[in-house]
C-alpha cells in the first residue's frame, strides 16, 4: 500500500521576500510601509502580514497552560471562565431575588455592590445570600468602604454555614490606590489605608481562592488610555501593592494571591487579545522578581470589563456590536471572569432586556460558539503571537520607565501617569473629531432620526475639594458629540441642511452622501435630491425647503462656474457651504463663500461653528 502523500508538498515554498515583491507589484509603486504597515496607537508597527519565521526566537511559544509564566492561561484544559452580572444592592432581599433570578439564566458569577452608607451586619449577609450555595459559583463585593467590616460579616457566614475554605471563590474589591486615582483623595492618609489593607490581606490569608484586592485597571482605559498605558499602569499599581504588603510583613505568596486585575475591554479586537496574554506573563516576571515559594503564586486573575469609552447614548444598540467583539477578545485571551455592559447602562438604569442580552451574549460565546472549549484558541496564530509580544515588550519599557521615576504611588502624586493618559486620551479624542478612528453612530452613519431624552444628560455638581492627587476622571469618547446633538435637539425647529447636487452625476452623488454623513452626525435635518439643471432651479427648490444650510455638490472643476451664482441667488438668506476643497477655494472666497467641508475636517469644531452661526448653544 503506497504511503500517503502530504498535500503541500507539492508546493514549493515560497520566501517572505517573494511575497514582498509580489506585493510591491500589487502596488504599482506606492511605499510599502506607508501603505500597508499600520502604526498603533501605542507607537509600534504591525505589518501587514507574518509568518513562522517571525516567531521562532519569541519566549515561551512552547509553554503549555497551567504553566509559568501563562502565556496560554493559568490552568490546563478548558477555556471556562466566569459570566458575572453586577447587582446594586439598595434592598438585600429584592437583591437577593434578582441573583437567584440570573444565577437560573447562566450567570456563574455575582457582584454585589454597594453603597458608601451600608452598614454590614450578619442580617444583611443572610438576606442577600438567602438561597445561594457560595461553592458553586462566584461571589464578588464591591464596597465603597469598610471593607474589613463586610469581609469579617462574610467570613462569619462562611463559618456558620460550614462552607469549606477552598471552595470559597470570589473577592472584595478593595482598591485604595484605584480610588485615590479615581478620586483624587482617600478617606485616610495612604499609609493608614495600606495598613487596612494588610490587616484585610491577613485576614483572608486562610481562603485560597478568595481574593481581597483589585486592581482597578479599567480606570484607565475609561479615561481614554490606550491599550499598552493601562497595561502597563495596572502592573505598576499591581507591584505598589506588592511592595507596600510585603514591607509590612506579608509573603509574597500570600499578597500576590490576594489580588486580581480588572481591564476594561475596547473595541481594537486582536489587541485586546494580545494584551490579555501578555498580562499574565508580565505579572508572572513581576511577582517571580519577589521571590515567591511556589511558581503557582505567579498566576493572574483576570476580570474583564466591556468598555465604557466608546459606549454612546444616541443608536445605543450599536453598543451592544462593541461589547460583543469585546467579549470575544476577552475570552480569547483567556480572562478568568467577564462582565458585559447591558447597552442602556450608560444613560439609565439597565432594563430587563438589555441585561438578558448582556448575559446571552456570553452563553452564546461559551455554549454555541464553544469558546470555552479550546485553551488559548490564540495559540499558533503567527500575528496573534506578535502582537502580544510587542505588547509585552512596550508595556515592560513603560512599566520599568515608570519604577524608575519612583513607582505607581510617586508618580501619581507627580502627576506623571494622568499627563501621560490625557495626552493619549486627547489624541484619541482628534482622531475621532477628524475621523480617523471611526465611532459607529456618532462620527460616522448617524441614525439621524433617533432622538433622546434630555434626563440622560443631567449632571449632578461635584463637591469643590481639595485633591492630594489629580484625579483620572472617567469620560466617553461620543461625550462632546452628544452634547452637540442635544443643543441640536432641543431646539423648537431642527435645523435644514438641503444638497443642492448640481453638475457631474458622480462627483455630485458622492459630495452629497458625503455631505449628509457629515452634518447628520449634528442631529440636523438633510435633504437629498437627484440634481438640478441649474443654480437658479436649485436655489428655488432650496429656498421652498426653508433650508438653513445650502450644501453644493459638484465636481471640483465647476465649482468655480456654480458656487459664485449660486452665493448670489441665496442672497445670504441660508448658509453656503461648498463640499470640497476645489483649487477655485481661495477665489471663492474672496466672494464671500468661507464654508468648505471634507474629509481634513475637524467634524466637531466645524459643527459646532455651524451651531454657533445658526444660534444654537
Amino acid at each position: 500500500m503506497p504511503a500517503k502523500e502530504k498535500l503541500f508538498n507539492q508546493f514549493p515554498p515560497v520566501s517572505t521576500e517573494e511575497w514582498i515583491n509580489k506585493i510591491k507589484d500589487d502596488l504599482k509603486g506606492q511605499d510599502f510601509e506607508r501603505s500597508l504597515v499600520w502604526k498603533t496607537m501605542e507607537g509600534f508597527s504591525v505589518n501587514p502580514f507574518y509568518r513562522g519565521e517571525d516567531i521562532v526566537r519569541l519566549p515561551h511559544l512552547n509553554t503549555p497552560p497551567g504553566e509559568f509564566p501563562f502565556l496560554r492561561g493559568t490552568y490546563p484544559g478548558r477555556n471556562e471562565w466566569y459570566i458575572r452580572q453586577d447587582i446594586n444592592v439598595n434592598d438585600p432581599v429584592a437583591a437577593n431575588k434578582n441573583a437567584l433570578d440570573i444565577l437560573n439564566r447562566g450567570v456563574t458569577s455575582l457582584g454585589f455592590v454597594f453603597g458608601e452608607e451600608v452598614e454590614y451586619t450578619p442580617d444583611l449577609i443572610e438576606s442577600l445570600l438567602n438561597g445561594i450555595y457560595c461553592e458553586s459559583i462566584e461571589i464578588n463585593f464591591i464596597p465603597q468602604g469598610n471593607a474589613k467590616e463586610l469581609f469579617s460579616v462574610f467570613a462569619d457566614y462562611l463559618r456558620k454555614k460550614e462552607i469549606k475554605e477552598g471552595s470559597v471563590r470570589g473577592a472584595v474589591a478593595t482598591d485604595p490606590l484605584g480610588r485615590l486615582m479615581v478620586n483624587g483623595n482617600l478617606c485616610i492618609p495612604v499609609s493608614n489605608g495600606m495598613d487596612y489593607l494588610a490587616d484585610l490581606v491577613k485576614s483572608a490569608e486562610y481562603l485560597d481562592n478568595f481574593r481581597v484586592l483589585d486592581i482597578n485597571g479599567a480606570a484607565f482605559g475609561n479615561a481614554g488610555a490606550g491599550i499598552v498605558q493601562e497595561l502597563a499602569y495596572s502592573l505598576a499599581m499591581g507591584s505598589e501593592y506588592l511592595s507596600q504588603l510585603t514591607d509590612r510583613g506579608i509573603s509574597t505568596d500570600t499578597a500576590a494571591r490576594s489580588m486580581g486585575l480588572t481591564f476594561s475591554i475596547g473595541s481594537n479586537y486582536f489587541m485586546e487579545i494580545a494584551r490579555i496574554r501578555a498580562a499574565r506573563v508580565l505579572w508572572a516576571k513581576i511577582v517571580d522578581a519577589y521571590s515567591p515559594t511556589s511558581k503557582d503564586s505567579c498566576k493572574l486573575y483576570v476580570h474583564s470589563v466591556t468598555s465604557q469609552w466608546n459606549m454612546t447614548v444616541y443608536d445605543p444598540y450599536v453598543n451592544m456590536l462593541r461589547t460583543q467583539t469585546e467579549a470575544m477578545s476577552a475570552t480569547l485571551g483567556g480572562t478568568d471572569s467577564l462582565t458585559v455592559k447591558p447597552f442602556d447602562s450608560i444613560f439609565r438604569e439597565p432594563s430587563e432586556f438589555s441585561e438578558r442580552i448582556a448575559r446571552n451574549q456570553q452563553i452564546l460565546l461559551m455554549e454555541e460558539s464553544h469558546f470555552g472549549k479550546v485553551n488559548d484558541p490564540a495559540a499558533g496564530s503567527y500575528y496573534i503571537e506578535k502582537l502580544t509580544a510587542s505588547v509585552a515588550e512596550n508595556a515592560w519599557n513603560l512599566f520599568v520607565e515608570n519604577e524608575n521615576e519612583g513607582g505607581f504611588l510617586a508618580s501619581l502624586r507627580k502627576g506623571i501617569i494622568q499627563s501621560r493618559v490625557k495626552e493619549t486620551a486627547d489624541k484619541r479624542k482628534m482622531n475621532i473629531q477628524r475621523r480617523k478612528e471611526k465611532l459607529l453612530g456618532t462620527n460616522i452613519f448617524p441614525n439621524q432620526g433617533d432622538k433622546i431624552d434630555k434626563s440622560y444628560f443631567k449632571k449632578t455638581a461635584g463637591k469643590e475639594e481639595s485633591h492630594e492627587v489629580e484625579p483620572l476622571p472617567a469620560f466617553r469618547a461620543a461625550d462632546e458629540f452628544e452634547n452637540l446633538r442635544m443643543a441640536v435637539d432641543s431646539m423648537k425647529k431642527t435645523p435644514v441642511v438641503f444638497m443642492l447636487t448640481i453638475g457631474d452625476n458622480v462627483m455630485r452623488k458622492a459630495k452629497s452622501q458625503f455631505s449628509q454623513g457629515f452634518f447628520g452626525c449634528a442631529g440636523y435635518k438633510v435633504i437629498d435630491n437627484i440634481g438640478f439643471s441649474s443654480p437658479e432651479e436649485g436655489c428655488s427648490a432650496a429656498e421652498e425647503a426653508g433650508a438653513d444650510i445650502v450644501v453644493v455638490c459638484s465636481s471640483d472643476e465647476e465649482y468655480a462656474d456654480y458656487v459664485p451664482r449660486i452665493n448670489k441667488l441665496l442672497k445670504g438668506n441660508s448658509i453656503l457651504v461648498v463640499a470640497g476643497e476645489p483649487e477655485c477655494m481661495n477665489d471663492l472666497r474672496k466672494e464671500g463663500v468661507d464654508h468648505f467641508i471634507s474629509m481634513r475636517s475637524n467634524l466637531l469644531e466645524t459643527l459646532s461653528d455651524f451651531n454657533r452661526e445658526l444660534g444654537i448653544n
